[in-house]
């Protein structure tokens, strides 16, 4: 069955790496970097300041968080535990690959860290907001598309890119779970005092 499933991940990977022109070529090495979407990520601070004022404060600093465990999590616990080639460092798949410009990075790539960074920072938003703003769901397309990017350019096996999805919005539900809690608890002591 594990060999069934490393070669079903094998194959998906081929098929989305295989299916490379020069402008989607272009287009996922600019939606992979992650200084792309540094103008998103301002803009959502700026409209979460500007629509919750000072209660965002507390909320940004636990979506934070999220996000900053979800990366340890990932290249400092599970790419150590599992120590699993990248494909583009695998000799035996590297050599079936299409491969744009030098974007391999490290040897190891369970899990991959952009998808679990981006599942955690849309997953904690749409708790957060989703009920107000229904176009949170949206950004869900967003974390998609980053982690297809990074089976495209041959740096992830879906599984990686999946179990970092996984571990990412996994990590958003505590942080969120968390964040709940301490305000309860702050307002708690503010009305009691």
């Amino acid at each position: 069955m594990l060999e069934y499933l490393k070669q079903l991940d094998i194959k998906i990977l081929l098929a989305i790496n295989g299916l490379h022109t020069p402008f989607l070529d272009k287009c996922m090495l600019v939606i992979t970097h992650r200084y792309t979407w540094i103008p998103l990520y301002l803009f959502i601070l700026g409209f979460l300041f500007v629509k919750k004022e000072k209660k965002a404060i507390l909320p940004i600093l636990f979506m934070i968080a999220a996000i900053v465990s979800s990366d340890l999590f990932a290249s400092s616990l599970m790419k150590p535990l599992f120590l699993r080639l990248r494909p583009c460092h695998n000799a035996e798949v590297s050599q079936l690959l299409y491969l744009i410009e030098d974007v391999c990075g490290g040897r190891y790539g369970f899990i991959s860290s952009h998808a679990a960074n981006t599942f955690a920072f849309v997953t904690f938003l749409l708790l957060y907001i989703g009920n107000e703003y229904k176009w949170v769901k949206f950004l869900f397309a967003w974390s998609i598309l980053v982690s297809v990017s990074r089976v495209y350019l041959g740096v992830h096996y879906p599984a990686d890119v999946t179990a970092g999805a996984l571990a990412g919005s996994g990590l958003a539900w505590i942080f969120y779970y968390l964040l709940k809690i301490t305000e309860k608890n702050f307002l708690k002591i503010k009305t009691e005092v």
